[in-house]
């Protein structure tokens, strides 16, 4: 790998550290909205109230946490990946926090994170077929020698 491409332990790491950050707060997420509805349904106003806020703070950490993810993708990590693999991984990555940020946004935020999420999967899934024929040098040299 070139300097500014990661290699697979670092790709693998910066993974699982993103989704142990990000899956900490999907789950408390679920389960705050999970505990509004149920007071929702006992008409507990005062505490729908606080759960609101908390699951508001919450929905901001998950953005900010995304947004940030999804800006080191598409600034440095996508464009510098150099082989097939790599440029699947952060697509798929790409992919997986748009969708999560479509499980909580509303409205025009949903269907934009939604549109974002196919998006990146069917680069992920071209790509797949693709870019290892045209990265493999034996392929290329084969070809156009």
């Amino acid at each position: 790998p070139s300097s500014d491409e990661l290699s697979v332990e670092e790709r693998n790491l910066l993974s699982v550290a993103y989704k142990n950050v990000i899956g900490a707060r999907r789950a408390s997420w679920r389960i705050v909205s999970s505990i509004e509805q149920k007071e929702e349904g006992r008409g507990n106003a005062d505490h729908v109230s606080v759960i609101r806020e908390y699951r508001a703070k919450i929905e901001a950490e998950l953005s900010e946490i995304c947004a940030g993810i999804l800006k080191l993708l598409d600034e440095k990590l996508v464009p510098a990946a150099k082989t097939g693999d790599s440029k699947v991984f952060f697509l798929k990555m790409k992919g997986d926090y748009h969708r999560y940020l479509a499980e909580f946004k509303t409205g025009d935020d949903r269907k934009a994170a939604a549109e974002n999420t196919l998006t990146a999967y069917k680069s992920a899934q071209v790509c797949e077929h693709f870019c290892n024929f045209f990265f493999d040098p034996c392929i290329f040299f084969a070809l156009f020698g």
